[in-house]
């Protein structure tokens, strides 16, 4: 479960400053899918890494009850001189799970064959977003926060994506980030649509979509 308490977050550049999120109060269920639906700049990916902790809030707090995996497919954090496999295995010690399992869980879903024991810099946009994405489900979190990585990669590797997130889902909640509206519907049990520095949270996935789709054309 997410709570999120009176959380704001503004950008400051100079005399200019934006405020993406302003006094939001929300609660993100324990074993709910809940999209996260808002026009380009609406300020999504940035929630998604308030909720993870990886950026402080302007005011208000984030109280996460559970485990939380950092966004799924963020590859940011990959050192780039050390090989997929090292960079694995660093991760697993992190968070406290076996290295080996994490290794050969990671290795057969990215399908990276060879490449996967060559430096991270050397890897393709595409190679590092399916590396990300195996690390990051190869781990059990209770709240999984994903941002649009199931779009990663060919018809069958999206095929292998969406099943293995079903999968987790049995187990685990998630906080998701998409643009396709048919992966929301296929994916979420709820939503909520972030507009203006607000949040409205919706059990109905179709009044959702049609909120935020009359967004757009407004």
């Amino acid at each position: 479960m997410i709570v999120l308490q009176n959380l704001t977050k503004t950008f400051r550049s100079g005399s200019v400053s934006k405020t993406v999120l302003q006094d939001a109060s929300m609660v993100f269920p324990s074993g709910k899918s809940v999209a996260l639906l808002g026009r380009n700049g609406a300020g999504k990916s940035t929630l998604l890494r308030l909720i993870a902790g990886t950026l402080n809030p302007t005011a208000g707090h984030v109280h996460r009850v559970g485990s939380v995996s950092w966004p799924v497919g963020f590859a940011g954090s990959f050192h780039g001189d050390l090989t997929g496999a090292q960079n694995t295995r660093f991760i697993a010690r992190i968070y406290g799970v076996d290295g080996d399992e994490l290794i050969d869980f990671t290795a057969s879903f990215a399908d990276l064959g060879g490449h996967f024991h060559l430096p991270f810099r050397t890897y393709s946009s595409g190679m590092k977003a399916r590396l990300a994405f195996g690390v990051s489900m190869g781990i059990a979190f209770d709240t999984y926060l994903v941002d649009e990585v199931t779009a990663v990669g060919d018809a069958a590797f999206r095929a292998k994506s969406n099943a293995l997130f079903h999968a987790r889902m049995q187990h685990s909640g998630s906080v998701v980030v998409s643009h396709s509206m048919g992966l929301v519907r296929e994916l979420c049990d709820a939503a909520a649509v972030l507009e203006a520095g607000k949040m409205i949270y919706y059990t109905d996935i179709s009044a959702a979509i049609d909120h935020h789709e009359h967004n757009l054309l407004h």
